[in-house]
């Protein structure tokens, strides 16, 4: 596939099993819905299970100036899913070394892209060393906040969609998920505050 500029990140292009069928430049794939590439997540709760969330740097292609989920980014070609999550832990926070635990594959397909996603969940307190060519801003957000922000165009609708399948998890998955965090990577082992039992 062509159509790009000369230098342009590549992405690779998967069919609807995930396997790769070739590779197109960034700008062509964000505009071409029927092109789906694959991008890996990682939620990063803090102890009080308060969720952190990025603002989108003005300068980005897509939903500038919105806040978005902790860290995301496209696969780089020849790349795992969970080679891309702490690359880009360590990319847009400055986190090198996380314990991720894997939640799992989801997709997105909407009119401007289309993603098959895999998700992993952290723990963190911070600090955090963003990338201002990234992110204007990250901070905690707790379940209430979140839920108020939906639909009022604060939030990415990409991010919209993962908060709600958060919550449509079993909720003992999640607590399984947020304790296993806990322990690995913030040292508790009990889940405190709010994240949506």
């Amino acid at each position: 596939m062509s159509g790009g500029q000369a230098g342009e990140e590549l992405f690779e292009i998967v069919d609807e099993h995930d396997k790769v069928i070739g590779l197109a430049p960034r700008s062509l794939c964000h505009g071409h819905p029927e092109l789906v590439h694959r991008v890996a997540h990682v939620l990063v709760f803090n102890r009080r299970g308060a969720l952190l969330l990025q603002k989108r740097a003005l300068s980005k292609d897509i939903q500038p100036g919105k806040w978005d989920t902790s860290v995301g980014g496209h696969l780089m070609p020849g790349e795992d899913y969970e080679q891309a999550a702490r690359r880009e832990y360590r990319e847009e926070l400055g986190i090198a070394d996380a314990h991720l635990e894997p939640w799992g594959p989801s997709r997105i397909r909407n009119a401007v892209e289309s993603e098959n996603v895999m998700t992993y969940v952290t723990c963190h307190e911070g600090p955090f060393r963003f990338d201002p060519g990234e992110i204007d801003e990250v901070r905690f957000w707790t379940a209430a906040e979140i839920d108020a922000a939906l639909g009022a165009g604060t939030l990415t609708p990409n991010f919209e969609v993962q908060w709600r399948r958060w919550l449509a998890e079993e909720p003992e998955k999640r607590r399984s998920l947020l304790e296993r965090c806990l322990a690995n990577a913030c040292g508790k082992q009990e889940v405190q505050g709010n994240a949506k039992e």
